[in-house]
Order: structure tokens, then sequence, then C-alpha cells
């Protein structure tokens, strides 16, 4: 797009704001005061009755909005052709992709042999799989058929059909994908003229303020263009890894925006006001789980170097130095003798064998409390990475992802025991967690049947659902349709979370207690239920939406 094109469209923009704060100036506005919480709650709900004016008609004592007047509508006219000139630019590069995978969901297998006391009613719950249909986006890389979308997308995926805008499908097939940026690139076997490239944008040159275009397939409604701006930038995403010392892994430089992104617009675009790329719509900030104004890209300095190496090699290894640690605060640097406003990123713990451990990098060796609450400081400050300096711990990642790649050697500037001191560390590749989240487990623990599938409350589960990480009780994953459970309207999980490398289903409501009694685990639901009956009435405090509830439920057994 020419230069003086980029000028139009930010004037177009600057005079449409103007145009309507004059019309909303000259309009009349009433402004009603805000109800209190006790008044929106007590007033009632009464019909409308029309009221006949029987006062004498009255001259107007305010002008009427001015009419929109020829420039007006030219300026908007051109705002319109600008926002249409970027769709049809970016359109054909967007596909829908559909993916059919195979999915386990518990069942209930009663026993052969006749029901003894000292069995338990009904075995273990036996895996019966399914089809599964789901919706994503991607875009075409390039004119040999490689198309660019998350890795959550297609994960698992049995079989993939990509439909471009012209509405013709495909077949694909899976090239490379990597979890922890999440993406995944997908090839096809179309004739190159069906093929028309993304641009690529560098999003280490986007500002907060930016026109930002989100397309894909909300919902699975193709070819779905919304605007906003970009919001925040420097977020981060945990990724479905974790290193081997438990600590978890991240992706840099997430872009922010409010345009507006929902289930489906996954691996799709979000291009600027050029139409070129700047990142993939990967993720939501969402209580209701779709859009409420707060969306996450990985950043296309990402996709950038992590494709080609997919392409290439089907895989992606990303660098690591191999130590966890924090930013520095005013607090932990007073605590260690240091200037309240140093900067920096406090080392924490260092993985045995890294590139840290050899490099000679120093923990923290040592506890202070501030506030009532234990910190470890000690350790070495990392001030700079490179050339860049280091204002925060996520400057470290950020480098990282943009600069370097595994086998290269970096130079950390570290201050240590309030000296100087440069230290070489050669990058090795991350290693992978083995997955360790708890499958669900059925509650039955005698003839009395709640009916639920649940899983022991963890610190990973705790962090994906926002909650403190000492949060203890059980997570009702499913609810069994028609029990118990059910009638009494328990929660089941309603959102996907990836924990060290396993996918479960969080969001929940979590039992905390049954009749008052405390309830830790998995286990210990099961101990409360077993002294119990069908026709017994229970008592289950709730954690629900991170606020305490209750629910009484009349416990059955289990259907044959």
């Amino acid at each position: 797009v020419p230069m003086n094109r980029k000028l139009q469209f930010i004037s177009i923009f600057m005079l449409a704001a103007l145009l309507l704060s004059s019309c909303s100036a000259l309009a009349p506005t009433a402004v009603a005061p805000a109800a209190t919480s006790e008044e929106s709650q007590s007033v009632p709900t009464q019909p409308i009755e029309p009221i006949e004016n029987t006062a004498a008609p009255q001259e107007a004592t305010q002008e009427s909005p001015a009419p929109v007047t020829p420039a007006s509508s030219d300026i908007l006219s051109s705002l319109e052709n600008a926002y249409g000139e970027i769709y049809n630019t970016v359109i054909p590069s967007v596909v829908n992709v559909n993916v059919v995978l195979t999915v386990s969901e518990p069942t209930f297998q009663i026993p052969d042999l006749p029901f003894l006391p000292s069995q338990p009613f009904g075995q273990q719950e036996q895996p019966q799989e399914r089809k599964s249909a789901a919706l994503g986006s991607g875009f075409i890389w390039d004119t040999e058929g490689h198309i660019v979308t998350n890795n959550h997308v297609v994960e698992g995926a049995d079989s993939i059909t990509v439909t471009f805008y012209d509405g013709s499908s495909t077949k694909a097939e899976v090239v490379g994908t990597d979890p922890d940026s999440d993406l995944a690139v997908i090839k096809v076997d179309v004739p190159s003229e069906k093929l028309q490239p993304i641009q690529v944008a560098d999003s280490t040159q986007v500002s907060v303020g930016d026109v930002a275009i989100a397309i894909g397939n909300p919902f699975g409604l193709a070819g779905t263009m919304t605007t906003g701006i970009v919001s925040a930038l420097g977020r981060s995403l945990d990724t479905a890894t974790s290193s081997t010392d438990g600590s978890t892994y991240t992706i840099p430089d997430v872009i922010q925006t409010d345009a507006a992104i929902n289930p489906g617009n996954s691996g799709g675009v979000l291009v600027n006001k050029d139409g070129s790329l700047i990142g993939v719509t990967a993720a939501i900030q969402s209580t209701a789980g779709s859009n409420a104004g707060i969306g996450f890209v990985i950043p296309s300095v990402i996709v950038q170097n992590v494709v080609p190496v997919l392409i290439k090699d089907g895989v992606y290894q990303h660098p690591r130095i191999g130590f966890s640690g924090t930013t520095l605060t005013s607090q932990l640097a007073q605590a260690m003798d240091l200037s309240s406003d140093q900067h920096g990123a406090l080392v924490i713990d260092i993985t045995p064998g890294s590139p840290a451990e050899e490099a000679g990098l120093q923990g923290s060796d040592r506890q202070v409390t501030i506030d009532d609450v234990e910190f470890r400081v000690g350790g070495d400050v990392i001030t700079r990475i490179g050339d860049q300096p280091v204002n925060d711990f996520e400057d470290i990642v950020a480098y990282l992802a943009r600069y370097t790649e595994v086998g290269q050697t970096i130079q950390l500037t570290v201050l240590r025991d309030g000296s100087e001191k440069t230290l070489d560390v050669t990058l090795a590749a991350r290693e992978q967690a083995t997955p360790t989240a708890e499958p669900p487990q059925v509650d039955q623990a005698s003839t009395a049947w709640l009916g639920i599938l649940g899983a022991s409350m963890n610190a990973d589960i705790a962090e994906a659902m926002g909650l403190e990480q000492t949060q203890t009780g059980v997570l009702v994953q499913q609810v069994v349709q028609g029990s118990p459970a059910d009638k009494a309207k328990l929660n089941g999980s309603y959102k996907s979370a990836t924990i060290n490398g396993q996918e479960i289903m969080v969001g929940g409501d979590i039992i905390t207690a049954l009749n008052g009694e405390s309830v830790e685990d998995m286990a210990a639901l099961k101990a409360a239920l077993a002294p119990l009956k069908a026709g017994d009435e229970i008592e289950l405090s709730l954690l629900r939406n991170g606020e305490t509830a209750s629910v009484t439920v009349t416990l059955e057994n289990m259907p044959n």
C-alpha cells in the first residue's frame, strides 16, 4: 500500500471521529442517574402505558441534529472503501479448517456377576470412542500449498478439510506442529493459482492504538471480518509444556486486541491497515467462552521464525537457558541491598545439567519475608541479554523467541553481590515434561450414586482456573445426564486447558465439602459417599465461578 494511501486511511479515521463528535454535540442528550444496587434490585417491572400529552404545544427550544453533509458522506464512504479494500485483499488468503477427531467418553458398565456387598456397584468407567467435528481458521503461507493454523485446531485430528474463500474444499495433511508456540502447518494439493499467500508485517513495529482487523471463521461463519485496535503489547500465554523442574514456558510478545475474536477464529489472521499479517488469532479472555473485548494473538515475529522450520523439519526446537526466575521488584531489590530502582530478572532456580548451570549462573540461596509473604532472593540479577536491556523477566523470553536458536552462544550481563559479571551461555533445546494430569474418575463408591466425573484439584488445575494454587476439592468435569448431580444443576467443565502436555476440561464446580465435612480430593469424596445409600439427601459446598455456593442433592441408585 503506497504511503499516501496509509495517510489517507489515518486521515479518514480522524475526520470520521471529528464528524461523529460534532454530530453528538449538536444532538440533545439526557443522562440518567446511576441506580444503587438496592434500587436496581427493588424497582418493580410494570407495563408501560402511553401517556396523552394534554399540554399546549410549545416551540422547540433546542436545535435538531445537523444533517449529514455531502462532505461528511464522502469521508464515511472513503472509510468504507478502505475497509472493503483490505477485506478483498486478505480474504483470498484465509481458509476454513474443518477437523474430525476421535474423542473418548466414559461409560458405566454393570458387572456380569451378581452384585455382592463387597463389590462396588458398577465397574470403573470404560472409554467409548466417537467421532467429533471441530472448526478453526487458517491462512495460506506459500504457493506450494502450505497453510498455517493453530496447533490446538489440528491436534489429534483424524482428517482435515480446508475450504477456500470461493467455497471449494480439499483434504489437508499435517506437515509440522509446535505446541510451544501453538502453531501448526498443514498442506493441500491444489493448483498454485488458487493459492494467494498472506503478506507478513513485522510485529515488533506494532504500537498500541494501531488499527487491528481480524478475519476468520467464528462459530463456522466463514469469511467474517471484525475491526478494532491493538489494545496492549507484550502479553504472554502459557504453553502446553513445562521444564523438568516444573516451571512453565510461555509464548512471549503476544498482541492483545479488542477486535472481536470468538471460537472458530483460532488460526485466523490479524492484519494491519495495509492488510499485512501482524499475528495469528489464538485465544480469548472470557468468562462466557465468547468475545469479551480481549483477544490474544501470536505475533508474526514468532510465526516467521517457527513456520519455515516446521515446513522443513516438521518440528521446532525452542532455545532455553535453563532457569526459573521472576521480575526484580523494588522490594526484592531492597532485600538484596540493591537500589530500589534497579531493573532486571532475578534468578531463582537453576535446572541441573542446563546451559545456565554450565555457564555458572547462580540461583537464589535465602528467603526473606515481605508483607508476610516469603520470597527467595540472593541469586544473579540479569540486567542485559545480548545487546538488549532486561527490565523484566518477559524481556528474556521475548529475546530468546525473537533472535536466538538452539546452539547459539549469547551473553548475559548479571549483578552478583553488587558487582557486574558477563557470562557466555550456549543455548540448548527445551526439554518437555511427561504428562501428569489425572484422568477423570467416577464418583461411584457405594450403592449411592451422585453422577459426576471429576478430578482432584492440584496447583496446575487451580492456575488454569485463575484460583489460588492451594485450592483443594474435586473439580466436576462431567455431569451424567439425568443423574442426581444433573437434577441438582451441578455445573460440569466447559473449557479446555493443556496441563503438562495433557488436555483436560476445567471451569466447572469444585466440590469442597459434603455435609459440612471437607472434601480434599476424589478419594475423600468417594469415602464420604461410601456409607450413604440411595434416597439420602446431602448438601454439597461448592466453589462456582470463584464464589461459594451450596446445593442439595438426593442420591440415587446407578441406572442399569
